[in-house]
């Protein structure tokens, strides 16, 4: 029965790390049989790996082309490890599948971690042999000592979260179209046997379901990927993503992405690209070539996402958010990094995990190739925002590390808020710009975008259009602000009033109107909220000598 991964990927080191994989040029059963001993064991809940019979390496880097086995010796070796593997305690045995590589035949013994922590084997298959306890240490198989046989101990019997039983499922809620629809695309022989075998041996193959034939249950990772609606099972098992039209908070744009979680990872980036990135490509002066930037990187973006679904607990009852704001984006998980990662090892370039959350949904998800290996992460994400001309990400969690934040700041000659304009994020306006957002019902809240903006090279034309096309435009929430056209082109007086400090009795008497609460509420709460005025007195707003002025945004209506 073929493997559920692409062979010739796996035996590179594309979807596995190399401490994962283990060549050997011939059998050796001794040697293969400590290493399926430590494989099993997984003490850093990597998922546990391979072993590559036929093809040799030097430092656990593979040679090609393969040296090869004979073929007719292939179901000899199968037979005898079956033999060696019993000696394994508690009882354990891997899964095998021969391939052809190259023109050669190799046998792949596939070492899922063990349910039933630790495992033990002799020492030797001679005489005087010792039960031991074996371990992963980089690409060698060596006997656990000391602390590290304490923090295997330690293991007994517990099984990651994403790896265990899922006793409130049923094995038909795995989905046949969406596991055929993985094993086509990572490319594995699998997908087609997956036409005429049992669904049960499938799920079987694929270790995504585990118990007696009579009681055949999901895990827990075969329902986040393999099940349309896994929020079912994992309550708000889902991406929320807020797109901020400004830091205040008040106006924004929120999407969900629910689904499988591959698909939730793929239609938020999605969503992402269309909506929020923004590329732009220039000519340098005396440089033939000329350069492209972004907002951000999508490389840094799509390795953030899908990190954060690959670190956080699916147990507890919270979604990964993600905040667009005006000059960064945020993304949220919880909890924060297994110990002893502390928040002083996340400014590291590169931090070494020694445990994993989500072993399985590592795996899929890099069979996938929607992150890259072990540790590989945060240089990816580093990488890719310096070579884009972006500020440094953040990376951040607190003292108890309840939650992981990931902070990426946008370019620096990028950065804007989104706008109702096609929900893009600008910088410098056009009158092109203008004339699609004044197509629309023309608000306060709208006045305040464009404010946010460059505007220097259309600000007559913008005075014009207000004073002229937008004055028949004006909406509902704009005449609680504004009652009449008048007062559209009051407003640019009303700035050039503000150029130094005025009470609320100054203003309302510009306006000519009555100074009462209602006035107040209807006419200048709303710029302050909007940010075009502030108080000079914030820590006492209900000051009887509080007095109100232009903000930086509110100045650029005197121009």
């Amino acid at each position: 029965m073929a493997l559920p991964v692409n062979i010739s990927e796996l035996v590179h080191g594309k979807v596995v790390e190399w401490e994962r994989l283990e060549f050997k040029e011939g059998w050796n059963p001794e040697d293969i049989l400590h290493s399926v001993c430590a494989f099993a064991n997984d003490m850093n809940n990597w998922g546990g790996g391979y072993i590559i019979i036929g093809i040799k390496a030097n430092d656990g880097i593979p040679h090609f082309p393969p040296k090869g086995l004979v073929k007719e010796s292939i179901d000899r070796i199968q037979g005898e490890l079956i033999g060696v593997c019993y000696k394994i305690q508690p009882n354990y045995l891997p899964i095998t599948q021969p391939y052809e590589i190259d023109g050669k035949h190799i046998l792949v013994i596939w070492c899922p971690a063990g349910d039933m922590r630790p495992y033990s084997c002799p020492s030797t298959l001679g005489d005087d042999a010792r039960r031991q306890y074996y371990i992963r240490s980089g690409s060698r198989s060596i006997i656990a000592q000391g602390d590290n046989q304490t923090r295997l101990i330690e293991l007994t019997a517990k099984v990651p979260y994403d790896d265990r039983i899922n006793q409130e499922a049923k094995l038909n809620d795995l989905e046949l179209g969406l596991i055929r629809e993985f094993l086509q695309e990572v490319g594995s022989d699998l997908f087609e046997e997956s036409t005429t075998m049992p669904f049960a041996d499938l799920c079987k193959a694929m270790q995504i379901a585990r118990g007696p034939v009579e009681s055949l249950r999901p895990v827990n990772a075969g329902l986040l990927f393999f099940n349309s609606h896994p929020h079912r099972f994992f309550n708000r098992a889902w991406i929320e993503l807020a797109i901020h039209k400004d830091e205040a908070g008040r106006n924004y744009i929120s999407e969900t992405f629910k689904g499988p979680v591959q698909r939730q990872i793929r239609n938020c980036l999605a969503y992402l690209k269309v909506e929020i990135l923004k590329t732009e490509t220039r000519k340098i002066t005396g440089q033939a070539e000329s350069i492209t930037i972004s907002n951000y990187p999508y490389n840094a973006l799509e390795e953030a996402i899908s990190n954060a679904v690959y670190h956080k607990s699916y147990a507890e009852e919270k979604p990964i958010e993600i905040q667009v704001l005006p000059d960064r984006i945020e993304i949220l998980s919880y909890p924060g990094p297994l110990p002893p990662i502390k928040n002083a090892d996340l400014q590291q370039r590169r931090v070494i995990a020694r445990d994993y959350r989500n072993r399985r949904i590592g795996d899929f998800l890099k069979e996938l190739q929607l992150t890259e290996g072990k540790a590989t992460g945060f240089p990816v994400i580093r990488d890719a925002m310096a070579k884009n001309g972006n500020p440094e990400p953040v990376f951040y969690t607190d003292e108890d590390k309840m939650l992981f934040l990931v902070t990426l700041p946008c370019h620096a000659e990028l950065t804007g808020i989104v706008t109702k304009l096609g929900n893009k994020s600008v910088t410098k306006l056009t009158r092109e710009d203008i004339d699609e957002m004044f197509a629309k019902n023309i608000d306060l809240q709208e006045l305040s975008d464009i404010l946010e903006f460059d505007i220097t090279n259309v600000s007559d034309y913008i005075r014009d259009y207000i004073r002229t096309k937008s004055i028949q435009k004006v909406t509902k929430s704009t005449q609680k602000v504004i009652k009449s056209a008048k007062k559209v082109t009051r407003l640019f007086g009303l700035a050039d009033f503000l150029t130094d400090e005025k009470s609320r009795y100054e203003i309302l008497s510009f306006l000519e109107l009555d100074n009462q609460t209602k006035n107040f509420v209807t006419h200048i709460k709303p710029l302050i909220e909007n940010g075009i005025i502030e108080l000079t007195s914030s820590d006492k707003p209900n000051s009887r000598f509080q007095k109100y002025r232009l903000t930086e945004k509110g100045k650029k209506l005197t121009k």
